[in-house]
């Protein structure tokens, strides 16, 4: 029984960024069917073949020019975006006091349904959100155009003496929600990670372009 060989892993130049995979411009190596299937129909990235190796310089410079209109238009996203104040409610407890909190897929969700397209891994956030109030995060957007966003935490509703949950229960339940929130990155970024780029080893073949089939002429009768 004859042993199946692994594909070898192809080489491809980024046209836009790629989470967990690289930035505009990025030669990177990834593995055949993640290019195939994702990268160029997505046309977030182009082939290197032998055919045009040669014009790759000449790709750079496309995806330069890319670059700073995609910089452009990131810029003014990012003037918009700093001038907005996303406003997120949530129940809380005793002291302000969040049961639960509020992290950075909330406030992507919040963005995007005032029309942002934005990954919640833009957001910079180094720790959840756990008391009402006024908060600034900084964004990075596309071609390393950085800007911020406002968020006001606002309770959901005045609480009752018999709503009111004491600090313990509002810890507890945070901790629940960050741990299964971690388990989901975790996943999500394993998943990612599959197909992206090995490091080491040795240089992986280019991709082929595909040559057009010739067509007989039928000959004059």
């Amino acid at each position: 029984m004859k042993e199946k060989k692994m594909a070898s892993n192809v080489q491809v130049i980024l046209s836009r960024d790629v989470p967990n995979l690289g930035r505009i411009g990025d030669v990177v190596n990834v593995k055949p069917g993640y290019a195939r299937n994702f990268l160029l129909p997505q046309q977030l990235a182009m082939p290197i073949s032998k055919g045009n190796m040669a014009n790759l310089e000449h790709q750079k410079r496309m995806i330069e020019k890319r670059m700073g209109d995609l910089r452009t238009a990131s810029e003014e996203i990012g003037k918009r975006i700093a001038e907005e104040q996303v406003t997120i409610t949530a129940k809380v407890g005793k002291n302000g006091k969040l049961f639960g909190s509020v992290n950075t897929r909330d406030i992507a969700a919040s963005l995007i349904g005032l029309g942002y397209k934005l990954d919640h891994r833009d957001i910079q956030m180094e720790a959840p959100i756990k008391e009402v109030g006024l908060y600034t995060f900084p964004i990075r957007l596309e071609a390393d155009v950085k800007s911020e966003i406002k968020v006001i935490v606002a309770a959901d509703e005045v609480p009752g003496e018999e709503d009111l949950q004491d600090d313990e229960a509002i810890e507890a339940a945070a901790e629940g929600e960050e741990a299964a929130a971690e388990a989901s990155e975790e996943a999500q970024a394993t998943a990612e990670t599959d197909e992206a780029p090995q490091a080491g080893g040795d240089t992986p073949p280019a991709v082929e372009l595909a040559e057009p089939e010739a067509t007989e002429v039928p000959a004059d009768v």
